[in-house]
């Protein structure tokens, strides 16, 4: 696991922005799947801003959420699928047969889950998959206690999360809300994985996903035994780590 330490957050922006742009540059018919939240917003704008400067080649590539809210139309404002769409995807230009994203509603939603995982199979599987991380160490809608060989599929929100959801909507306590997302299981067979983490609230799970042991108390710590993951931290983010050999900016 290769850790990468940017001196601030700018510097980290900047830094994310680029794995993204450097694997479509590489392999213009590359899968990538992007993670929405706080930290992954300004590097979506900046891809966007590297593209409309120095123009590269994503016809052929095709993106994907890793994870969505069910219960809520995908026009909801928080719906993954829109956050995308605004921050990166119709900036680029790209179409929705290159834009693949799980069902917010659906009739079967096991099903639709599974036809996603197939197309992105059929499309030579994931080649760069960024992740972000939560408090409590989950990655998608993993949250502790998920098997390691969970696949794709129905996942549980934190309450501040649901809360926060059912005041923007105005959803009744009685509608079902929650998530789908890549299982554990399908994260771990990304070809590249970049966790992106910053800010000191995140400070102690860092500390905890790639110094502690890999238990499905920490899902993203089994992170540690992935062949290609690379870990990209503000300076505030990394300030738990207990000394090393990563790489400072």
């Amino acid at each position: 696991m290769k850790i990468n330490i940017e001196k601030d957050e700018q510097a980290f922006d900047l830094a994310a922005a680029d794995r993204i742009v450097c694997q479509l540059k590489q392999k213009p018919n590359s899968v990538v799947g992007l993670s929405t939240g706080r930290t992954t917003g300004n590097m979506h704008r900046l891809v966007v801003w590297r593209y409309s400067n120095q123009p590269f080649d994503i016809s052929s590539a095709t993106f994907f959420g890793l994870d969505e809210i069910t219960g809520v139309p995908r026009s909801y404002s928080g719906a993954c699928y829109t956050m995308l769409k605004n921050e990166i995807i119709d900036s680029l230009g790209i179409d929705e047969n290159h834009f693949l994203m799980l069902p917010t509603e659906s009739e079967d939603i096991q099903a639709e889950c599974r036809r996603f995982v197939e197309e992105l199979q059929r499309r030579g599987g994931i080649d760069l998959l960024i992740l972000g991380l939560g408090e409590n160490g989950h990655v998608g809608f993993n949250q502790p206690g998920t098997p390691f060989d969970s696949t794709v599929g129905t996942g549980s929100m934190d309450q501040a999360l649901e809360s926060r959801i059912r005041k923007e909507t105005r959803l009744p306590a009685d509608h079902p809300i929650g998530g789908v997302t890549l299982g554990i299981s399908d994260i771990m067979q990304a070809r590249h994985i970049v966790l992106v983490v910053k800010g000191k609230a995140k400070a102690e799970i860092v500390k905890r996903v790639l110094q502690g042991p890999v238990t499905t108390d920490i899902p993203a710590s089994i992170l540690q035994q992935h062949p290609n993951c690379e870990v990209l931290l503000d300076a505030e983010a990394a300030s738990s780590l207990l000394p090393s050999n990563e790489n400072h900016r």
